[in-house]
């Protein structure tokens, strides 16, 4: 018989897992207590660098389903959440997302539904990256610097580059100009 497991995640510590574990439930998901596994940790990291996620998989078993009720909370992007299925998929474990019906992600219909989550992710990501082209390519025709500003000014780098001539360390002007000795140092290949 498959034992039932329950992903449970929520960011910050005001927050509780409880409405999770209760929307399982009533999905029809019988969750024993010790399979209830909850975490509060950022979405932003990766799934398989989670410490509660990284054990439960390795209680995970050939059979068990694994039910979340997001698919956020098995991944920081639709990349990520793809790549955690398949190794679900490739051990044998089932994963059910009540927010896409239920649906076993691991089926035919939940790997084709993974897919379309996948390519509209990949179509965002290409319009994110065309938007930020486009915008970069109007500041630079308007004539705007692009960039982080520099730290020393044209008059500063001469300076740091004429004064290592005579002899000052790359660390006694760092600290002078208050930058880094990278800083310096380029200022130095520039000259």
């Amino acid at each position: 018989m498959s034992r039932v497991f329950a992903y449970c995640r929520v960011s910050t510590v005001d927050q509780t897992t409880e409405n999770q574990i209760r929307e399982i439930e009533a999905a029809g998901f019988a969750i024993q207590p010790q399979r209830a596994v909850a975490e509060t940790i950022s979405g932003s990291l990766q799934a398989s660098a989670r410490p509660a996620f990284a054990k439960l998989l390795e209680r995970l078993e050939p059979g068990d389903v694994l039910v979340v009720t997001k698919l956020d909370r098995l991944g920081r992007n639709a990349i990520d959440v793809r790549q955690t299925v398949e190794q679900l998929d490739g051990r044998g474990v089932r994963v059910h997302c009540l927010a896409l019906g239920g649906v076993d992600l691991t089926s035919p219909a939940g790997k084709m539904t993974m897919q379309v989550i996948a390519a509209v992710a990949e179509f965002e990501r290409d319009l994110l990256v065309e938007r930020t082209q486009a915008g970069l390519a109007r500041a630079k025709g308007e004539g705007k610097t692009l960039g982080r500003p520099a730290r020393l000014s044209e008059k500063q780098r001469k300076e740091v580059a004429r004064r290592l001539q005579a002899g000052e360390t790359v660390s006694g002007l760092a600290r002078e100009f208050d930058v880094d000795r990278a800083i310096i140092i380029r200022a130095r290949k520039a000259a």
